[in-house]
């Protein structure tokens, strides 16, 4: 016995041999982009914290250089 792929659209749950061509063709979009979306998500995620880094670095970097030693002593 070969178990049914049901879709859930909205608030409706469809066969999917029920959709017709244009709607597979939508949600094979929808389906590529959320994947597309999670992928860049975790790759804005793992980049942010470099960012930050090099953010703080740049702004450390460009303090006069008494602000710079005071706040090595501290």
């Amino acid at each position: 016995m070969t178990e049914e792929k049901i879709n859930t659209i909205g608030d409706q749950e469809i066969k999917n041999e029920d959709l017709t061509s244009e709607q597979q063709h939508y949600k094979n979009h929808v389906i590529s982009l959320r994947n597309k979306i999670a992928k860049l998500q975790f790759e804005i995620d793992d980049l942010a914290p470099s960012l930050k880094f090099h953010e703080d670095a740049l702004i450390e970097t460009t303090k006069p250089k008494e602000d710079q030693a005071s706040a090595e002593e501290s």
